[in-house]
């Protein structure tokens, strides 16, 4: 069985804190049925794509509040991932301060994580929100 046999994933939130689970659960299952498929080159690659998942879902219950949109599909080499919040403000990297109880580093690790990344303000409808690209090595 190829990757290709394996349907992409939407879940959709609300927007509140508990929902950072919940996406990093969903990816979880998605990733489950994914590599019965076909299992990742590396064993990080699971874990990379779960710590992405829960990073962009923490910034959109964080920065851009309301509900946000998680959609995961196999590509013929990874995983793309499309998070969609409510905020038409494209991430930005912030100062690391660990005196202060940390924070500022997930876009970093976006970028260095993901192959691809690519921020796309919502141009439908009334243009509210933004599309979230990343891709992933499988």
């Amino acid at each position: 069985m190829s990757s290709w046999a394996i349907p992409g994933r939407t879940a959709r939130f609300s927007g509140e804190p508990q929902d950072v689970t919940g996406a990093r659960l969903a990816t979880e299952e998605f990733l489950h049925e994914l590599a019965r498929a076909v299992p990742p080159t590396a064993p990080e690659c699971w874990h990379d794509i779960v710590l992405i998942v829960t990073e962009l879902a923490a910034n959109a219950v964080q920065y851009a509040p309301g509900p946000f949109e998680l959609h995961l599909r196999p590509t013929f080499d990874g995983v793309h991932v499309t998070l969609h919040d409510s905020s038409r403000v494209p991430p930005a990297p912030r100062p690391f301060h660990p005196d202060s109880g940390g924070g500022g580093i997930g876009w970093y690790l976006v970028q260095t994580l993901c192959s691809q990344v690519s921020v796309v303000p919502d141009a439908g409808g009334q243009g509210e929100g933004k599309d979230v690209h990343v891709f992933l090595p499988w």
